[in-house]
Order: structure tokens, then sequence, then C-alpha cells
């Protein structure tokens, strides 16, 4: 029988990737909720499900704000609950929560640190009271790296590193971990947390710095890179989100720690890529695969963007010592990025 997925920010970047790969590699019935409101946009749904014309069958979408509570009548929704012959309310199971929605812009947390806070700790409460009430198999907690802060030179954040948020944003993630242990202390709910880096692929805002690079390139414009100098370029390692989503599916497979049987702590888990790049490097990457010189200017980090972390790395380790190896390679997934990019200019301009 077919799992069943709640999967929240569905219409985000990461998220809609995650459907897209959910339809093309699992059989799983996937309930898809976003409120469409921040950077979530239903365009990126058509494009997950393009190749999936019968995708109706699979896929079920409600937009809902999840900062407010879920009512009644879409957890009923959500779960199919009726009315059998005998007048018993029967509700079918839900497999998995894969709880991606959040606003991750570093920026404007920054510029607006409330919002930004509350946003994504009461959209955390709520899945997780929903959770409670709803008892899934897993409940996939999605943060990053930056709950760690800074990685100094040659250093990878271990799971269960201390915990150093730099900005807003990484705080609220952080926030919505502290809160998830709890509930998975406190209530037993099957939390697992997974830890993943910068993440790149098709239809990501422009916001974001590998659509800005194919941009600015595209325009022949001047990329700005965060540094002091040349020697203190900020560098990133990266993700293409099907990857990301592929860790989802290797997981699912493995039974979460609960506190009811002992374990002392939740799974945790970092999903990560192998290639670690300075932003420079990166832009000329870029650049070269586009076949187009490269113009940059250097911007002292601190007066670009307060709170800014020069280097994020996580240790991948663990996952690979459980047998997860990412099935789509950096470089490959680069160029495939820019040439589909290049080819829809809609999301670029």
């Amino acid at each position: 029988m077919a799992k069943r997925v709640l999967l929240t920010g569905s219409g985000g970047f990461i998220g809609a990737h995650c459907l897209e790969y959910f339809l093309d590699n699992t059989n799983w019935e996937i309930i898809c909720v976003d409120s469409f409101r921040n950077k979530g946009i239903i365009s990126r749904h058509r494009e997950a499900v393009r190749n999936h014309p019968d995708y109706q069958k699979r896929v079920k979408t409600y937009t809902h704000d999840l900062s407010v509570p879920l009512d009644h009548q879409l957890e009923n929704l959500i779960l199919e609950s009726r009315i059998d012959d005998r007048g018993n309310v029967v509700s079918k199971k839900l497999d998995y929560i894969i709880n991606m929605a959040s606003d991750s812009a570093v920026e404007r947390s920054a510029l607006d640190p409330t919002y930004c806070l509350r946003n994504n700790f009461d959209l955390a409460v709520n899945m997780l009271e929903f959770a409670r009430r709803v008892n899934p198999t897993i409940f996939f907690h999605v943060s990053t790296d930056e709950v760690y802060g800074e990685a100094k030179p040659d250093q990878a954040h271990v799971e269960w590193d201390v915990i150093m948020p730099s900005n807003p944003y990484a705080a609220s993630k952080a926030a919505q971990e502290a809160v998830a242990i709890a509930y998975w202390r406190t209530y037993d709910v099957p939390v697992v947390i997974t830890n993943t880096m910068n993440n790149i692929g098709e239809w990501q805002d422009p916001e974001k710095f590998l659509p800005k690079i194919i941009q600015t390139v595209s325009t022949n414009g001047t990329v700005p890179i965060y540094g002091d100098s040349e020697d203190s370029i900020g560098s990133r390692f990266y993700l293409h989100a099907k990857n990301h989503a592929d860790a989802f599916v290797f997981l699912s497979k493995f039974a979460p720690a609960r506190y009811s049987e002992g374990a002392e702590r939740p799974d945790r888990y970092n999903v990560c890529g192998d290639v670690e790049l300075n932003n420079l490097e990166m832009a000329q990457l870029v650049a070269e695969l586009m076949d187009k010189p490269l113009n940059y200017k250097l911007i002292p980090s601190e007066s670009a963007r307060k709170g800014y972390d020069r280097r994020y790395a996580l240790d991948g380790a663990k996952l690979k010592d459980k047998g997860w190896t990412a099935p789509v390679p950096f470089r490959d997934s680069l160029k495939q990025v820019v040439d589909w990019t290049l080819a829809n200019p809609h999301w670029l301009v």
C-alpha cells in the first residue's frame, strides 16, 4: 500500500523538487500544504507535476497559512476522514510529515526579525501539534547548517554540535529544532531532524546566489562577492535539491528513535554535498559553463549582510555510514541547472 506523506512548503524551491522526486521515484500519495504568500509559488507545482499528467490521483494541494493552527476541516481533508456505515469516524493513516515550510531569507530576517521569528516558530509549533494528534510514523523536521553558525577553516559540524546562530533566520531555525526536540521528549512525537546546506536546482528564486549569478552574467553585469579581500571570500557546500529529496526517501526506511523506547535524543542527520567552493569560485564556474566572462566586485561582508557567516560546513559521515549516497553529482547538476535556467528565461528575468 502506498505511503501517505504530508509535505509542507511544497511551493517552495526545495519542496517542489521533493514533490517531483517523490512522484518520479516512489508510489507515495503526497498531500501538499503551502500558504503561497512568502516564496512558495504555484508555478513550481506546475513544473513538478509536468511529467505526470495523472498527478491528481497522487497529489492533493491545500492552501493554508501554517503560522496559524490547522483547522478541523483541513485536518479531516488531509486524513480523508469519513463516517462509515456503522457511524464510526474512519481516517487514513498519515505515514510521514516532512515539515519543509519556513521563511528562509537571511536578509529579510535582518530587516524584519520579528516576522521571521514568529512565522517560523509558530508554524513549527502548529505542525508539531498536528503531529501530536495524528501520530505519523516519522515527523521530519527540516533544518539548516546555519543553526551552527560560522564554521572555522577545516571544520565540519557534526550532528548535535553546539548551536550558535548568527542571524534571526538561523535563530528561528534553532528555535524550531528546540521545540521539535521538546515534543519528541514530552509527547513522543517521532521527530527526525535533518540539517542541510545550500541547495541548488531549477525553479530557484532569483534572490538566491546561483540564479543571481546566472542573471547577472547573462546581462553582462557585475556579480557582488562578499569578502574584504580575495583571501577572505565566503565559501559554501552545494547540494542539488533532488539529492535532498532522495535523503528523505532513504531515511523513511528506518524506524525513528523514540523516547518511549529508551532513546536519549531524536535521530538527527546532516544531508550534505561533497564539493566546497568559495563564492568567487562558484561564480567563475557558472560563467565558464555559460561560456561568458565574469565581472565581479568584492563587498565587505558585514556591511553587505548583518549576521553573515563566511563559511558553512557539515560532516555527512553519519548518513553516509548508514548507506546513503547522493544520486546527482555536483558538476552535472550545476550544468543542468544553468542550461535549464537559460532555456527558461521566465524564471530568470
